[in-house]
C-alpha cells in the first residue's frame, strides 16, 4: 500500500472519484481518496485496507468494490452514504489517497505518480481535526478519559469493529 498525500482541489467529486478509479484500473490497482482530517495515522488506513482484503479474500465484503469496501472500515461504518464523508469533496482540502495492489500483479508505484499529479503536494497525515474526528466516530471526552489508549486507538477500534458488526 501507498499513501499520497497533499491538497485537492474537487470541482466535481464524480469526475475526481472517476479519474481516480480509472488509474486504478489503468494500473491494475485501488485508489480510495479521504478527506485527511478524517484519518487520524498511517495505521489507521493500513488497517482499513487490511481488513478490506481479508473480507473480500472471504466473500465476506460489504461492498461489491474494494475501493469502497476500504472506505467503509476506515469509517467503521457499513452504509456508504454514512462512509462518504471521509472521501474528498468539492473544493480544496486535504487529501490522503490510498494506492493498493491486492494481487501483487498492478504497478503501486506507477499508479502512485499518477495520483500525485492530482494533488498539490503537502503532509497531510498526522494533522487530523481532533473534533471532527472525534465527533464522526462518536468518541466523547467519558471514553477517552475511561482508557489509557489514544484517540488513534479508539479510531482503530471502531475500525476493527465493523468486521464484528456484521
Amino acid at each position: 500500500m501507498r499513501l499520497i498525500e497533499g491538497t485537492a482541489t474537487v470541482d466535481d467529486v464524480d469526475q475526481f472519484v472517476e479519474r481516480l478509479g480509472s488509474l486504478g484500473d489503468d494500473h491494475g490497482v485501488v485508489v480510495q481518496a479521504f478527506d485527511a482530517r478524517y484519518v487520524v495515522d498511517r495505521r489507521h488506513l493500513e488497517r482499513a485496507v487490511e481488513l478490506a482484503d481479508r473480507a473480500f479474500d472471504r466473500g465476506e465484503s460489504i461492498a461489491r468494490d474494494r475501493a469502497v469496501e476500504i472506505l467503509l472500515y476506515a469509517a467503521g461504518r457499513r452504509q456508504i452514504n454514512r462512509a462518504l464523508a471521509m472521501g474528498v469533496g468539492e473544493g480544496s482540502q486535504p487529501a490522503v489517497v490510498v494506492v493498493h495492489d491486492p494481487t501483487g500483479e498492478g504497478s503501486e508505484a506507477a499508479a502512485a505518480d499518477a495520483v500525485s499529479d492530482l494533488l498539490e503536494p503537502g503532509e497531510t497525515l498526522g494533522r487530523y481535526d481532533e473534533g471532527l474526528v472525534r465527533e464522526f466516530f462518536d468518541v466523547n471526552e467519558t471514553e477517552l478519559a475511561a482508557t489509557s489508549g489514544t484517540l488513534s486507538d479508539l479510531v482503530a477500534e471502531r475500525v476493527a469493529l465493523l468486521t464484528v458488526e456484521r
